[in-house]
């Protein structure tokens, strides 16, 4: 049995396909021509349009991404601008301030200084009118003692007279002084 089935062809064994047919291989070629004509007219202009539009279109994203980046760095570029600018703004705002502080500071040390000066002034000036009235009254008082004293009335000369004597007599000068002292 063994040697029998060896004798039988190797087409009715069943394996076709390693035995070359002529006229397969021809009808294979020519239905791969026709195939491959169909596909190239009407089936790859299609699959290259689409690749091209898919070219294109990454194309664009990617140039819109670079623009994107550019504007990125761009804003970026002006935020860190903005904030220098506003370092700046605040910092001359800050010295402004100072030198504003520093000048109401001082013109109120001035109109302070100008102000104790007229007080002093005036102080004076009521000093020298209060030793003046006071004076007065003590020529009064003593022309009026001197009478008193005398018991007659006194002439203009001697009048004069005792009331210089009783002005040398008092210290006004301790008086001006004891004065400005308060």
């Amino acid at each position: 049995m063994h040697a029998a089935a060896s004798h039988l062809p190797i087409a009715s064994s069943g394996s076709f396909l390693i035995t070359p047919n002529v006229g397969i291989m021809i009808w294979t070629l020519v239905v791969f021509a026709i195939s491959l004509f169909i596909l190239r007219k009407s089936v790859f202009p299609r699959i290259g349009a689409a690749l091209d539009a898919r070219q294109h279109t990454i194309d664009a994203a990617e140039r819109a991404r670079k623009e994107a980046d550019q504007l990125l760095a761009d804003y970026r570029e002006r935020l860190q601008e903005a904030r220098q600018q506003a370092e700046e703004i605040l910092a001359r705002a800050q010295k402004t301030a100072q030198a504003y502080e520093h000048r109401a500071r001082d013109e109120a040390e001035s109109k302070h200084q100008e102000a104790l000066e007229k007080t002093r002034r005036d102080i004076e000036a009521e000093t020298r009118r209060a030793i003046a009235e006071i004076r007065r009254e003590v020529a009064d008082l003593t022309v009026a003692a001197t009478e008193k004293l005398m018991r007659k009335t006194l002439s203009e000369e001697d009048q004069r007279r005792l009331v210089q004597e009783a002005l040398d007599e008092l210290d006004f000068d301790a008086l001006s002084v004891a004065g400005e002292g308060h």
